[in-house]
């Protein structure tokens, strides 16, 4: 396939190298007029709206952080044995505008660039930013589809506050409290979740909304592959479309030292191995959020955020395996 990044090989020149920002994994870059020419489009994210915690974390730079520390990468995975891009075809559609300090405009700036990709019935990869970008895209999906949507939210936390201090609907700790206001999301699991920044009145609130929840510890507890099948049989019945959130600290910060410090959580093998997995049984897109550059000094947190849009990919490659 044209313009196939290969770890190792010779490849094209990848273009703003240096000058700018880099596309992901050297990919091609694409625009509107080009974006049936390929299956999965990524895009970036970069907003950081208000600090809930803290000082702010610099999220809004993470778009490019992650892109640079992807160019390493190609798409086989020795593990699985093929190389995804011998079956999907993906550009990158660069990063939606970014409207400091205006949430109304950020967010419709991205929910517009997702409209592009989900009009056009393409799957999408995206990189944030603050958890919070997730409220356009799912905006987006649900515009796009007469069925019905499920989320699969990576997180510690349930973010599912009805806002922040009373006033910000828009905030970080409210992507899925505006997911459960979308009358199309009839399927929210929350993965991953543990830790003393949850609020008790969070679960009641999945509760109360027929949602899932699986602790980080009942992972760790439990066989991996029953956890991802109890989630694929949830999800994806009465469902059309499914849609995969993963915010950084659902990792353990030992494995996350660009992210949130929470701690008891999952590996990277474990994160991994659910988002291929996931990922193969048929997403219409895909984000991970909440990497802090100014903080992740070796780009650890960059790299992992990299490979967890590899692994998504490779599980969307799968996907057109099987059918």
């Amino acid at each position: 396939m044209k313009n196939k990044p290969t770890c190792y090989d010779l490849r094209e020149a990848i273009p703003e190298l240096y000058s700018g920002v880099p596309t992901f994994m050297g990919l091609p870059k694409t625009d509107s007029s080009q974006i049936n020419e390929h299956d999965v489009i990524v895009m970036g994210a970069p907003w950081e709206g208000i600090c809930t915690t803290g000082s702010f974390t610099g999220c809004e730079l993470a778009t490019k952080t992650i892109r640079l520390a992807s160019l390493r990468y190609g798409g086989y995975l020795p593990e699985f044995d093929y190389d995804l891009f011998d079956y999907i075809s993906a550009a990158d559609f660069g990063d939606s505008p970014y409207f400091p300090g205006n949430s109304n405009d950020t967010f419709a700036a991205i929910e517009n660039m997702a409209n592009e990709i989900y009009s056009r019935g393409k799957q999408s990869l995206c990189f944030g930013g603050d958890h919070s970008i997730t409220i356009p895209i799912l905006k987006s999906i649900c515009k796009n589809t007469s069925g019905n949507v499920g989320i699969i939210h990576f997180d510690a936390h349930l973010d599912n506050m009805p806002s922040y201090l009373g006033k910000e609907k828009n905030a970080r700790c409210c992507p899925m409290y505006r997911a459960y206001e979308m009358e199309q999301i009839t399927k929210i699991v929350h993965v991953g979740i543990r830790g003393p920044r949850n609020n008790f009145k969070g679960l009641e609130h999945v509760r109360s909304n027929n949602a899932k929840f699986i602790s980080s510890f009942e992972i760790h507890k439990r066989q991996l592959e029953d956890v991802i099948n109890e989630i694929k049989d949830y999800v994806w019945e009465g469902t059309s479309e499914v849609y995969l959130t993963v915010c950084s600290d659902v990792l353990d910060a030992s494995a996350n030292p660009g992210g949130p410090t929470d701690f008891a959580g999952l590996s990277s093998y474990q994160l991994l191995s659910m988002i291929h997995s996931l990922s193969s049984e048929g997403i219409r897109g895909f984000d991970f959020v909440e990497i802090y550059p100014p903080q992740d000094h070796a780009a650890t947190s960059s790299h992992i955020a990299a490979w967890a849009g590899i692994y998504a990919l490779s599980g969307m490659a799968k996907k057109k395996m099987n059918i």
